[in-house]
């Protein structure tokens, strides 16, 4: 049997209780920074190997039109390709 979505708010039935206000903490009755003579508690660290394609990709990724236009001149058939893809696109 299927059963109407509605947008009724439920409200609890029980009584309820205001939650008392949060009051200012002591100063004294709060601990001190750590000073620097304890040693902080080190978090493990993850290290990842990137490969050198997606090293070079990322690099790729983020030259700038001037390095793209100054390898292509240089031969680069990689940036060659990227700037007749970007002139393509600029016509269209």
């Amino acid at each position: 049997m299927a059963s109407a979505i509605t947008n009724d708010v439920i409200r609890p039935t029980g009584p309820t209780t205001a939650k008392p206000p949060v009051e200012e903490a002591d100063k004294s009755s709060q601990k001190a920074a750590p000073t620097p003579s304890q040693p902080a508690q080190s978090t493990p660290k993850d290290t990842v190997q990137i490969s050198k394609a997606a090293q070079t990709a990322l690099q790729e990724s983020q030259e700038t039109q001037a390095q793209t236009t100054k390898e292509a001149q240089g031969g680069d058939h990689q940036a060659q390709r990227l700037l007749a893809k970007e002139t393509a696109a600029k016509k269209a």
